[in-house]
């Protein structure tokens, strides 16, 4: 792909369903493969592919899926195999930014696996842009676990469908909407970084019809759980310190010679600076 010297390199968002081996040793099998060309500019789509493809062995895909739209033995019958888009695949992927969610640790794998299969060499990317790590460090974890669906969810924007366009789709809105925030309050960082994260939960769109995560006494993983956010301090008025310091002095003064009472306070004074 020729590419002038000034202009910026293209995204492309890409996303593979698999198989998922039931034993160790198995390997992943590609079934299907989407992608979206976006302007890093204007962050719009220009161009999209998708394919299902049909695996090497048929019989590791499941005959039915736990989804309603999910992919089955009988949907990748009569798909192409992987060497017959191979070529679509690498004109999409060489020579642009790569970006998706966990593609460092899956996809990017399963690509090479797949180039490796019909002895050619896999596209290389320009660049990588995987969101899972980038909205780990930059955005944190106020969505609950990293996944695509929490993150998703979060923002009210649907239920993560577990096909490839679709799901890329939604990883480039999420990301539009993680940076939307982050942009806000690093405009107004006193005003909107202390609201929107020292609020261990806060109601979205669809977080508001009657949902809420389960605690792990409730039998749910605590991934699904928000860690506490760090650095974020309270900060008491001086105005309000000066009375609680009054009042204070004021108890002690009246409970003298009573020390039975003044350790009680100190106790329970010592509990509520935890």
């Amino acid at each position: 792909m020729e590419m002038n010297a000034n202009s910026a390199a293209e995204i492309v968002f890409f996303d593979l369903e698999t198989t998922v081996p039931n034993q160790t040793g198995r390997r992943f099998w590609v079934l299907e493969f989407g992608a979206i060309i976006v302007c890093p500019q204007k962050l719009v789509e220009l161009k999209s592919y998708c394919t299902l493809i049909r695996p090497g062995d048929l019989s590791m895909v499941s005959l039915k899926s736990g989804r309603s739209d999910g992919i089955t033995r009988e949907t990748v019958a009569d798909a192409p195999m992987f060497e017959d888009v191979a070529d679509c695949i690498f004109d999409i992927l060489d020579g642009r930014v790569w970006a998706g969610h966990n593609i460092q640790r899956f996809d990017c794998v399963r690509i090479k696996e797949a180039f490796a299969d019909i002895g050619r060499p896999p596209p290389v990317p320009v660049g990588m842009i995987d969101s899972l790590g980038v909205l780990s460090q930059k955005f944190g974890r106020r969505a609950g676990n990293m996944k695509m669906a929490s993150l998703a969810d979060y923002f009210g924007l649907g239920q993560q469908k577990h096909r490839s366009l679709a799901d890329v789709r939604m990883n480039l809105e999420v990301l539009k909407h993680c940076a939307t925030v982050l942009f806000l309050e690093s405009t107004l960082p006193n005003l909107l970084i202390s609201s929107s994260r020292g609020v261990p939960t806060i109601t979205t769109r669809s977080r508001s019809n009657n949902f809420k995560f389960a605690n792990k006494n409730e039998g749910e993983t605590s991934s699904r759980k928000s860690p506490p956010p760090l650095g974020i301090h309270k900060t008491v008025p001086k105005g309000r310190l000066r009375k609680v310091t009054e009042r204070m002095t004021d108890v002690l003064c009246k409970t003298q010679g009573k020390q039975h009472i003044i350790n009680n306070l100190l106790k329970y004074s010592h509990l509520a600076l935890k």
